[in-house]
C-alpha cells in the first residue's frame, strides 16, 4: 500500500515538473519597443530587424512589438515611460538623455567635433562609449547600443553661409543646452519645438528655420516650406538604445545573450541604412528646383568653427573636462590602414 501511495506520489511529481514545463516553454516574454521614428526609417528598419532576431533566436518565448510614430508616447514623455516599466526599450536621441540629468551625452552635440562616421566609431564602439552608457544606469535605465542618426545640415528661409547670416533667425533645435549655446554663438535665436510640429512652425513663420539631418528634412517635406540648405555636417546626431533596468535584470542569462546578439546585428544594419539613407535624401533634396543648395567651402567651415569654438569653452564644465578631452583626442586618432 504504501509502495503503491510513493508510486502516485512520483507519477504525480513528474507530471506537475512536465505541465511546469509546458507552462514555462510556453511563456511568453514580451518587449515593448516604442520609437518617436516613422516606420519606413533606417531607426524603425533596425528595430523591426532586432525583433526578427530576437523572436527567431528564443523560438518565440521573447516577443519584440515595436511601436513606431510615437504611437505609445510622445518624444519628450517616453524616457519617462520607460523609467516606470510602462514599455521596456527605447532609441531616443542622445540629446534626450542630457533631460535627466546626464550631462556627459552632450558631447555628442558639440560642434564640428566628429569628422566622420568612422570618427563617431571610434568613440560609441570604445571605452568612452561603453563608459558614458554605464552612466544611465542610474536612472533606472541599462544602455546597450548606439545608433548613428547622421550628420546634421541647415535649412533656412534664407542663405546661411556664413555666422553673420544667422543673425535675428530663429532656429530650431532638440533640447539640448549645447545646441541652444550654438545658436546664440552664431547669433540666432533657438527655439524648442516638437518634431511633429515643425513643418507647420515654418509654414506659418513661427521659425525660420532648423538643423537636422537630410533623411528628416525629406521625409518631413521642410523643403516646401524653406527656401535654403547648407550642407554644413557642423553636428552629429544619434540615439542610444536603452532598456528599463528592472526588466533586464529579471531576464534570465539567455535572454539577455539574444537580445544582445540581436542588438549588435541590427545596430551594423541600421547605421548602414542610416548614412545610406541621408545620402539618398540629400541627393533628392539638391534635385528639388525651389531649393537653393549650398556646400560650405573651406573658408566658411573656417567661420563657423571659430564662431562655434566658445560652444565647447564655455560648456566643458558642464559636460565634463575629462570626457570632452578623450572624445577630442579619439576623434582626431587615424586608425592604421589593414593591408
Amino acid at each position: 500500500m504504501k509502495k503503491a501511495r510513493n508510486l502516485h506520489l512520483l507519477l504525480l511529481g513528474l507530471l506537475l515538473s512536465l505541465v511546469s514545463a509546458i507552462v514555462s516553454a510556453q511563456t511568453t516574454t514580451v518587449i515593448k519597443f516604442s520609437l518617436v521614428a516613422e516606420s519606413d526609417t533606417p531607426k524603425a528598419k533596425a528595430a523591426l530587424r532586432f525583433k526578427e532576431l530576437v523572436e527567431h533566436a528564443s523560438q518565440r518565448r521573447m516577443r519584440v512589438d515595436v511601436y513606431p510614430n510615437n504611437l505609445l508616447y510622445k518624444e519628450s514623455d517616453e524616457l519617462e515611460a520607460l523609467q516606470l516599466g510602462a514599455i521596456q526599450m527605447l532609441a531616443p536621441t542622445l540629446s534626450r538623455l542630457s533631460q535627466f540629468g546626464l550631462h556627459e551625452f552632450e558631447v555628442f552635440d558639440l560642434p564640428f567635433l566628429f569628422k566622420d562616421r568612422a570618427a563617431v566609431a571610434r568613440v560609441t564602439e570604445g571605452s568612452i562609449g561603453k563608459a558614458l552608457l554605464k552612466k544611465v544606469e542610474s536612472k533606472g535605465m541599462v544602455g546597450l547600443a548606439y545608433w548613428d542618426n547622421g550628420f546634421k545640415v541647415m535649412t533656412a528661409n534664407r542663405a546661411v553661409q556664413m555666422p553673420r547670416d544667422f543673425a535675428g533667425l530663429k532656429m530650431r533645435i532638440y533640447p539640448s543646452r549645447v545646441l541652444d549655446k550654438q545658436m546664440d554663438a552664431l547669433g540666432a535665436m533657438p527655439q524648442i519645438i516638437d518634431a511633429k510640429q515643425i513643418h507647420l512652425a515654418m509654414k506659418a513663420k513661427l521659425i525660420d528655420g532648423g538643423e537636422g539631418i537630410p533623411l528628416s528634412i525629406y521625409t518631413r517635406k521642410l523643403d516646401e516650406v524653406q527656401t535654403n540648405l547648407t550642407v554644413s555636417n557642423h553636428g552629429y546626431m544619434g540615439s542610444a538604445v536603452v532598456v528599463n533596468k528592472k526588466f533586464w535584470e529579471g531576464l534570465p542569462s539567455t535572454s539577455r545573450t539574444i537580445i544582445e546578439r540581436a542588438l549588435r546585428e541590427a545596430t551594423a544594419y541600421g547605421n548602414d541604412l542610416a548614412e545610406q539613407a541621408n545620402a539618398e535624401a540629400l541627393a533628392a533634396l539638391k534635385k528639388q528646383n525651389h531649393l537653393h543648395f549650398h556646400t560650405l567651402s573651406e573658408n566658411e567651415e573656417r567661420a563657423w568653427r571659430e564662431a562655434l569654438l566658445p560652444v565647447r569653452t564655455d560648456l566643458e564644465n558642464r559636460i565634463g573636462k575629462a570626457i570632452v578631452s578623450a572624445v577630442m583626442t579619439e576623434t582626431s586618432r587615424v586608425r592604421p590602414v589593414v593591408p
